[in-house]
């Protein structure tokens, strides 16, 4: 998709937007000097450390490290997708897509399928008050003690029973059956066209942006499935949505977790229940896209199954797509419920702070991964203690390098004992960070002459104008992060009124893209006086000629060697 964007439009986009501008229509700032400042958006502080610089067009956190430019602030904040942030962004500044940019273009054009779905919601909303069947569902929603605020919060609606009501409404010829089969509300067999949905309650799904892209029906009797969802259509994608995730944002903006339970019902009847920050998988198993998408929403995830064997098989599989993704610094959770009961049947008998309660307690993933793997295990023997090693690494390995796979692997070991097959020496080279890491709310000084240079650059691109003026032996360096330096100095040289941001966008999507990030984090270059950061760049660049002059050296006395001793034969690359 974002390949479809070109870089020439994003650099004109960020030349015309302001991202003060951007930022204050969502976040109240305050003039501190040259900046802006703020309490960050994205973690909760008392003491603003969020700033905004209109210079550099970047944002930056020097509390969680968030950082970056107009567009990401929108991927981040409003929870948009890469292409909906630069279109949001080119409407605000009256830019429009060329028609290969468009980010919604995926082949045909889906932009009528949102109009669609959003005027069928609306007609099964309308058939809830009025059809004459419509009592049976009231009848249901009234059982399952819903009231009349929360089903209109939720948009809920009705799917008269026949085969036919959307496609006599709105699929009276076969050109206009082709957007509804399209849609997913149409199904076709035997070369029959028929309603998908059918004597069933609707819960309409929407995305981050509130726009309906599909459906959940609840059947009315005994008919099957009791669930029918929507089917995979160019707007609906089951491994990355959640069923009221929207909810969510509109009533907290700030939730103090993400609660992932298993159905519909027990979504809108925890948000009656004034826990709002409930949501639901869409009758698949949770995904590492889902739990990316959670752990950007909230400060804590706890993932909420039922206690017998279905709902411990989805917890496992849901803590399988969690450990990629899982640092420690969000704690994510683990509770299974009593036998015979849902997040519905439990908050109506125990009340909303019994069952908030029970989050506060569930158990980490941590020992949730540790209980589950040991459950039926020997510990007292050699062969079970194995099997543990053997099991747990797998998975452990799995997870990002650093202070918490650290403590895992830690833990690990003091169950298996001194065999664990773990090296100490590796664990510890995992821990130290190649970029600098943060340390009491300062940086370490891990920075490489060639990484300093390039965060010394990401952060004022006018010095690579001044590169010029000393030698550029370093330019003769064979390694990938010189060969980075190069081309940000040969960018800049290019562009000279670049701005940080630009620069920074110019890697999006790009192998290098994770490190010009990590770089562009002003963070690591904030002990670093303003009026000293040129006499610093110079001095990197000093050093990467000081080691090719090492080079020269090393090779001049091997190649007196040679001479001296004829004898000798030429290492060898084997040597």
């Amino acid at each position: 998709m974002a390949g479809q964007i070109t870089r020439e439009f994003k650099e004109r986009l960020l030349e015309r937007v302001d991202i003060v501008d951007v930022v204050g229509l969502r976040v109240q700032l305050k003039k501190t000097g040259k900046e802006f400042s703020a309490c960050c958006p994205f973690h909760t502080e008392k003491t603003p450390s969020f700033t905004v610089s209109a210079d550099k067009q970047f944002y930056h956190c020097f509390g969680c490290g968030a950082h970056g430019n107009a567009i990401d602030f929108l991927i981040e904040y409003d929870r948009l997708s890469f292409p909906e942030a630069v279109e949001e962004l080119a409407q605000q500044v009256g830019m429009e897509l060329p028609a290969s940019d468009r980010p919604y273009q995926r082949g045909p054009d889906v932009t009528p399928i949102y109009g669609l779905l959003e005027r069928v919601a609306q007609l099964y909303r309308e058939q809830l008050r009025q059809h004459p069947d419509a009592h049976r569902a009231m009848a249901y929603l009234q059982r399952r003690g819903l009231s009349g605020d929360i089903v209109q919060r939720f948009g809920i609606g009705f799917a008269p029973p026949g085969w036919d009501f959307l496609l006599r409404l709105l699929g009276s010829n076969p050109a206009d059956q082709q957007p509804l089969i399209d849609a997913g509300l149409l199904a076709e067999r035997d070369e029959r066209r028929y309603d998908r949905f059918r004597d069933r309650i609707m819960f309409p799904i929407h995305d981050r942006r509130g726009r309906v892209i599909g459906f959940g029906g609840r059947v009315l009797g005994d008919g099957e499935p009791k669930y029918l969802n929507s089917p995979e259509t160019p707007v609906f994608h089951k491994g990355r949505e959640l069923y009221g995730l929207h909810q969510v944002q509109q009533a907290l903006r700030h939730p103090p977790r993400l609660l992932v339970v298993e159905g519909y019902m027990d979504v809108i009847a925890l948000a009656q229940f004034d826990i709002p920050y409930a949501v639901a998988t869409l009758g698949t198993a949770t995904t590492p896209e889902h739990v990316k998408r959670l752990l950007r929403g909230a400060p804590e995830l706890v993932f909420c199954f039922d206690g017998d064997r279905a709902g411990r098989a989805a917890a496992w599989k849901a803590l399988q797509a969690a450990l990629p993704l899982a640092t420690g610094q969000q704690p994510i959770r683990f509770l299974f419920l009593p036998d015979g009961d849902d997040p519905d049947t439990l908050v109506r008998r125990e009340g909303r702070d019994a069952f908030e309660q029970r989050l506060g307690e569930a158990a980490l993933l941590s020992d949730y991964l540790f209980d589950h793997l040991t459950a039926e295990l020997d510990l007292g023997s050699a062969e079970g203690r194995a099997k543990l090693d053997g099991d747990a690494r797998k998975l452990i390995q799995t997870i990002p390098a650093g202070t918490f796979r650290g403590l895992l692997e830690d833990r690990l070991r003091g169950l298996v004992g001194f065999s664990a097959a773990i090296p100490p020496h590796r664990r510890l080279a995992d821990q130290v960070p190649a970029l600098g890491a943060r340390r009491g709310g300062g940086v370490a000084r891990l920075l490489t002459p060639t990484r300093s240079a390039l965060a010394l650059l990401l952060d004022q691109p006018a010095l690579a104008l001044r590169a010029d003026e000393h030698p550029a032996d370093w330019r003769s360096l064979d390694n990938p992060g010189v060969a980075l330096l190069r081309e940000v100095i040969d960018i800049v040289r290019a562009y000279p009124e670049i701005t940080p941001a630009a620069l920074c966008e110019r890697w999006r999507d790009h192998q290098h893209e994770r490190v010009i990030r990590r770089l562009s984090d002003s963070g690591l270059i904030a002990h670093i006086p303003i009026d000293g950061r040129e006499a610093e760049f110079i001095g990197a660049l000093a050093k990467l000629n000081q080691e090719i002059a090492r080079e020269r050296r090393w090779r001049m006395i091997q190649n007196a060697g040679r001479l001296s001793n004829p004898e000798t034969p030429p290492r060898t690359a084997v040597d």
